[in-house]
């Protein structure tokens, strides 16, 4: 087996299970198991980013949270969750030039746009139910929504928002040769429907600040569309889309969740001031929560999920403490500073500059819609913006002549 025939099979099974991502949790962790064989087989040199002394922070962080927690039992699968993880040195490790970068690009194109497909496949049904049942649409879709190849609708924009944003910095910055071009950008645009209708405000958010980000280092004269793709949705109101838009600055009383997300930010907070260096414990907020509602309340409400805090600052800080919560950032924040670094540094052609756009235009929008969502503990999703992380570290290294 040749060195060159090692490293592209280390690189086919580490892309096969980035690719597992955007369909299923169980997939994707069975073939990272598989990779970390086939590495340690192939005796290929383990690398890690430099983000690993955050890393390291957080994580221990969750330890010792766990421990002075009183219950260690009941926090084990946030210590189980680190093996996602481990993706980030997965990539760095066995992709070595923008090639392997462009197969997972295109791995996501096919896969996401089928889930997308199915997806619009599902809205069409619900559509027809409704119908059938006299329902007013909003009303009765807003509970369940499409969820294409994925068991939750934020998991499944998540993975959208991750991959309309990956494929369009290929687009966009001439990765893709021309012969695929097109079928990258139709894919994109069959994503980003699958995205409108599946009615995640806070996911649409970061996309959008995401989209603005590629938009502005592309052409920054085609922002001008952004608008208009806007006020045009908001006309048409196409099934129900300027209801749901509109819904973030003026809900539809208890139907959208902008109260309840009001309600467990403060109950965050009220965790945080009692336990701000440890938090309650992973996996103890659900199970506290009553402990710590607003004054005035004195039960959950009834219909309301209560399984997180629907932030990813105030979760991390309330579940592990604030110290933790920073280590995290921190970590992101550090791989920003690398990306922009390289872009600097690169010359203005070179190939590796749709993969940094791409990586720091989805680092926005995995924070900006995180302080709507958990989206950070969603296996499938972090594991894709792990790997996206994992990725620009390739290209703001990558040695040309392995290209």
């Amino acid at each position: 087996m040749s060195v060159m025939f090692r490293k592209d099979a280390a690189a086919w099974a580490v892309a096969a299970a980035a690719i597992a991502a955007a369909v299923s949790v169980t997939a994707c962790e069975i073939l990272m198991a598989l990779a970390v064989v086939l590495l340690i087989a192939t005796r290929t040199p383990w690398r890690v980013p430099p983000i690993w002394l955050p890393l390291t922070l957080f994580m221990a962080g969750t330890l010792v949270s766990l421990v002075a927690s009183g219950h260690v039992r009941e926090g084990v699968p946030q210590v189980k969750k680190f093996f996602v993880y481990l993706m980030l040195a997965l990539v760095f490790t066995a992709f070595r030039s923008v090639r392997h970068l462009l197969w997972l690009a295109t791995g996501w194109a096919v896969a996401l746009a089928l889930s997308a497909g199915r997806g619009l496949w599902q809205f069409a049904e619900k559509y027809k139910a409704a119908s059938a049942l006299h329902s007013p649409f909003y009303k009765y879709y807003v509970t369940d929504r499409i969820t294409g190849f994925s068991t939750h609708w934020m998991t499944f924009s998540g993975q959208l928002m991750i991959g309309i944003l990956v494929v369009a910095a290929c687009v966009l910055f001439g990765a893709a040769r021309k012969q695929s071009r097109w079928f990258m950008a139709a894919a994109a645009l069959l994503m980003a429907i699958g995205l409108a209708e599946a009615w995640t405000r806070s996911v649409w958010l970061g996309t959008l600040c995401g989209a603005i980000y590629l938009t502005w280092f592309w052409r920054r004269w085609a922002l001008v569309a952004l608008p208009v793709v806007a006020i045009a949705l908001l006309l048409s109101n196409a099934f129900d889309l300027r209801q749901r838009m509109l819904s973030s600055v003026s809900p539809n009383g208890d139907t959208d969740s902008n109260a309840h997300r009001a309600e467990l930010r403060e109950v965050g907070w009220r965790m945080i001031e009692a336990h701000p260096w440890l938090g309650v414990g992973p996996e103890q907020v659900s199970r506290q929560m009553v402990n710590y509602l607003p004054p005035g309340t004195t039960a959950l409400r009834a219909g309301e999920y209560y399984g997180h805090l629907e932030n990813d600052y105030v979760q991390y800080a309330a579940e592990r403490g604030v110290p933790a919560m920073l280590a995290l950032m921190g970590m992101i924040a550090w791989a920003l500073r690398d990306f922009f670094r390289a872009l600097r540094r690169l010359p203005a052609f070179a190939t590796e500059r749709w993969v940094l756009h791409g990586a720091i235009a989805v680092t926005i929008a995995m924070l900006v819609s995180g302080f709507y969502s958990w989206n950070l503990n969603t296996s499938v999703v972090l594991a894709m913006f792990l790997a996206v992380i994992g990725g620009g570290y390739v290209a703001a290294g990558t040695d040309k002549s392995a290209a």
